[in-house]
């Protein structure tokens, strides 16, 4: 089986031959069957000490009830959890997703006016051509293991437990029927030590849906306060048959974050690529990332950071006010504690000011040793079609205001075909296609799922990227490699201290465990 993943979302998702996604929890289902968590996406937004994570799990497995644990900072109420329509994942994951634009050439002797005209049609494609009741602290057999609440939301019937020690923890998921993998415990370990409570929601199978034959959950949404702004990811390491890939996104209101115990590169971005591109980009974006891993392991890397209202080009409509009230707008400090309660007057306002942030690892068991701890970044801006003279700005560079615009963006270009009749004709000057050709937007989606190893960068792309060990045959243009973090530099050059413990807090991630069936002896 393969692993994929969406997060950010903050994150985590599933478990394939060559490749695998984390997810919020660990899984647990019968002694002897095995659930397999195959698509989590995770969404966090951050205000002051507030994380609103939002997450969607589905899996495959036997028709059998099953149970999801997941690490949290504190003990959860039942007005802190409910959940969400799935369409809101979805649209977050294509709007931040690595994209694919066309130019053609413009004809290099039109008069000024019908050049005037030609740049004034030159628009971005439309988005339809985008391809229980709480507990009193309730004491357990097992002594070192609190119930802290009780409730039910949707198909889930959540318990919070808090837990002295992880040999107890341990103890009593076993005693009340969950089978943890084995080396589960010494993971718990720093978890319980840092004073971590855990969140056990049991699905009901009859209340569950499932979509293709696979059980798809209803998206779940927390919120707490903590200070630390962390996600925990060493969990799903525990079920890892390989690497694993990790995206998370992360809202917040005028503010983009990174990592700030692991190394901070951006992507490659404005790089011109083939025709043949279009067939194959999911495969190309995933071998140009796989390349960046390997020349800069151990990093996290940015792939977009742009205000959440607004796009360019836009895959799909961009967020709307509703969707961050969805994902958490309705519980940040000074929005009010419900949809209706959020005023008007900043309503607009609002909308505008949330910056979406998405970041991308791929890690295993060597390579990612620590939970993930984020910080604040100055803006930066990158991969739109601006030129420095007659050269593409190509790469990421700190943004002189405070707007964030920097995207995953790769371009085809076709030359102008027709007859040149002028005496100083006018090169280079790109914009939309000429009468009865499309201009489609394709966007790189479910990369951990393409194919790896069947592809040769070189033969694909028409800039140089010298860094990354790509030079293209005609060798004469600028290359771009990632904006590589250095100690003393930009917000969006900061390095981390890789291998350094994460802060106390809580994300998304966890390991697959099952659910025992009790059986009483007659």
């Amino acid at each position: 089986m393969r692993v994929r993943l969406a997060l950010m979302a903050l994150a985590l998702g599933v478990l394939w031959p060559a490749s695998a996604s984390a997810f919020c929890g660990f899984y647990v289902g019968g002694a002897d069957s095995k659930l397999y968590n195959n698509a989590t996406q995770v969404v966090l937004m951050r205000e002051g000490t507030r994380t609103v994570l939002s997450m969607q799990n589905n899996y495959e497995g036997p028709p059998k009830d099953f149970a999801m644990v997941v690490p949290v900072p504190v003990v959860l109420k039942e007005e802190h959890v409910k959940t969400l329509p799935a369409g809101i994942f979805d649209r977050v994951d294509k709007i931040a997703s690595p994209r694919l634009v066309e130019y053609w050439e413009q004809d290099p002797c039109p008069d000024p006016q019908t050049r005037m005209r030609e740049q004034e049609m030159m628009a971005p494609p439309s988005p339809d051509s985008a391809g229980g009741e709480e507990g009193d602290a309730e004491e357990e057999p097992e002594r070192s293991v609190k119930v802290e609440a009780k409730f039910a939301v949707g198909e889930y019937d959540i318990v919070i437990l808090s837990a002295e020690d992880s040999g107890g923890l341990d103890r009593w998921l076993k005693k009340y029927g969950y089978n943890i993998p084995a080396g589960a415990e010494p993971v718990l370990r720093p978890y319980v030590a840092q004073g971590s409570k855990f969140f056990v929601a049991k699905v009901n199978q009859k209340k569950v849906r499932r979509v293709n034959g696979r059980i798809t959950l209803s998206p779940l949404r927390f919120h707490y306060d903590t200070v630390n702004f962390t996600l925990p990811v060493r969990l799903g390491l525990l079920n890892s048959k390989g690497k694993q890939d990790l995206i998370v996104h992360i809202l917040a209101r005028q503010q983009r974050y990174e990592v700030a115990n692991y190394r901070n590169v951006t992507v490659p971005t404005n790089i011109d690529v083939s025709d043949a591109t279009r067939e194959r980009f999911g495969e190309f974006y995933a071998a140009l990332f796989d390349r960046v891993m390997d020349k800069f392991p151990k990093s996290v890397v940015t792939e977009y950071s742009w205000a959440s209202g607004t796009c360019d080009p836009c895959p799909t409509d961009p967020l709307q006010l509703e969707d961050l009230v969805t994902l958490g707008a309705d519980v940040m400090p000074d929005l009010g504690t419900d949809e209706d309660e959020i005023d008007e007057d900043i309503a607009y306002q609002v909308q505008g000011e949330f910056v979406l942030t998405r970041l991308h690892t791929r890690y295993s068991k060597d390579t990612l040793s620590s939970d993930l701890v984020f910080r604040k970044a100055r803006p930066i801006v990158g991969g739109r079609e601006i030129m420095d003279g007659d050269q593409l700005r190509r790469g990421a560079r700190v943004a002189d205001g405070d707007q964030n615009n920097f995207q995953a963006r790769y371009v085809i270009r076709h030359a102008w075909q027709g007859p040149i009749e002028c005496e100083n004709p006018q090169r280079g000057v790109w914009g939309g296609p000429p009468s009865g050709h499309s201009n489609q937007l394709v966007v790189a989606r479910d990369t951990a799922f393409a194919p790896r190893g069947n592809l040769a960068l070189e033969s694909f792309v028409r800039t140089d990227m010298p860094k990354l060990g790509i030079l293209t045959s005609a060798g004469k243009n600028v290359g771009t490699a990632p904006v590589v973090a250095k100690r003393g530099a930009c917000g969006a050059c900061h390095v981390g201290q890789p291998g350094s413990g994460a802060l106390y807090g809580f994300g998304a991630v966890a390991l697959s465990i099952g659910l025992l069936r009790r059986r009483r002896r007659r």
